[in-house]
């Protein structure tokens, strides 16, 4: 089978590892990659929102099946596309990836069909939006209601910080149209935890819990960043917890999407706050995390080509998806002052025994040298058969990788190794 995967960065590296494991695979095609997934993928420059090349393409290349990654290129409707000119792909149509692309339209949805969330407003008005925060009590959260890389949500521990949020995010457009529409909302406060989920629109099936490091520095310290690490699964999301989840949260999703006429087909990603009232939706997403990809894919012992074709075909309930009972731990390395100005052009070193274990996101080739050209640039995961063991491990390969300005945080899993001593 000749395999397409669109996107370029550590996710996809991930996937793409695990989809070579299948052996009717041949080729994997990824669109545009990057110089790391190079060594396991063949890589076209062709750019992840540019869908009518992306359709060219799989037409000249007999391309059998497309997973669609990323969420610009779901939210522009690339699987509509792709699955009109005859490519069967992994991921949701358009009409379903808007649960991801406007958090006005998931809040909504979520009010509608009475599934557990924080209690918010949609501003499209920044005098009002400033009104409302005025009359409401700090911590408070403020969304952009589009897509904006992971960093269009900003925590306002002052009534300051929250109004300067709304001049950034609609008079100045730090986001783009992103942040024109807003969402504020309460703050919840609880362990976060991360539940990707296969789904056909009829079925759905959890994947191994995570926990997602979202802060720059240690001790949850510094700016938000797309994910500086995440480990799998989360102990503080216990089998009873789970079991509500899919309860009250999971499925009253899955059937509310189909109701309002848009079947969410592909990888539903639940970001969930455990609040002293119960486990409550923070987001959806709309595809595999960044970086809990690297964590939790490790633990799939299923084959991942099974399954995603399974999801596409509508019969997700006769195929087998097991996942170890391990643990995993993924740290990430980034280019020192990520989210902000970083230096590029480091050469990259990765020592050949850690090697299958890196997952590559911002880094090119360069006269056959492997350099930073992004801010997140490796994965490193380790499995074992503990947290304690499998973080251990990971921090003991990331001595194995390095380039100039290296930065990763020291901390990754230490909160999930004090669950039970809170």
């Amino acid at each position: 089978m000749n395999l397409m995967v669109i996107g370029g960065g550590g996710r996809e590296h991930a996937i793409i590892q695990k989809l070579k494991e299948n052996p009717e695979v041949t080729t994997i095609w990824c669109l545009p990659g990057n110089g790391g997934i190079a060594a396991d993928a063949e890589c076209a420059p062709i750019g992840a929102e540019d869908i009518p090349a992306q359709v060219e393409f799989a037409r000249s290349h007999d391309i059998d099946y497309v997973v669609v990654a990323p969420d610009n290129p779901l939210a522009l409707g690339a699987v509509d596309a792709l699955e009109e000119a005859g490519f069967p792909c992994f991921g949701p149509r358009k009409n379903a990836a808007i649960i991801e692309a406007s958090k006005a339209f998931s809040k909504d949805l979520m009010k509608k069909y009475n599934i557990p969330t924080a209690a918010y407003e949609i501003f499209t008005d920044p005098k009002a939006a400033i009104a409302y925060i005025d009359a409401h009590e700090v911590p408070i959260v403020i969304k952009a209601d589009g897509l904006a890389l992971g960093k269009g949500v900003i925590i306002a521990m002052s009534h300051e910080e929250a109004r300067q949020a709304v001049h950034e995010m609609m008079e100045e457009s730090k986001f783009g149209d992103a942040g024109s529409t807003i969402v504020i909302e309460e703050f919840l406060e609880g362990p976060e935890v991360s539940v990707l989920s296969f789904t056909d629109g009829k079925t759905l099936i959890p994947m191994v819990s995570s926990m997602d490091h979202k802060r720059a520095k240690d001790n949850d310290e510094g700016l938000n960043t797309g994910g500086m690490g995440a480990i799998a699964p989360n102990p503080y999301y216990t089998e009873a917890i789970a079991e509500e989840s899919m309860r009250t949260i999971f499925m009253p999703t899955l059937k509310a999407m189909e109701a309002e006429g848009r079947p969410f087909k592909g990888c539903l990603y639940f970001a969930l706050m455990l609040t002293k009232n119960g486990p409550k939706v923070i987001e959806y997403n709309s595809r595999f995390g960044d970086p809990e990809t690297q964590a939790v894919l490790p633990l799939l012992e299923s084959d991942l080509l099974t399954i995603m074709k399974a999801t596409t075909d509508g019969t997700l309930d006769q195929v087998e998806v097991k996942f170890s009972d391990k643990a995993s731990c993924c740290v990430v390395v980034a280019s020192d002052g990520y989210p902000l100005h970083y230096e590029k052009g480091n050469p990259i070193t990765i020592r050949e025994d850690v090697r299958a274990n890196v997952t590559v996101a911002g880094a090119q080739l360069k006269n056959g040298v492997l350099v930073n050209t992004g801010g997140r640039v490796l994965g490193v995961t380790a499995v074992a058969d503990t947290l304690e063991e499998a973080v251990a491990e990971a921090y003991r390969k990331v001595e194995g990788v390095g380039f100039a300005n290296a930065y990763y945080r020291h901390d990754i899993g230490q909160r999930a190794l004090q669950c039970g001593e809170e």
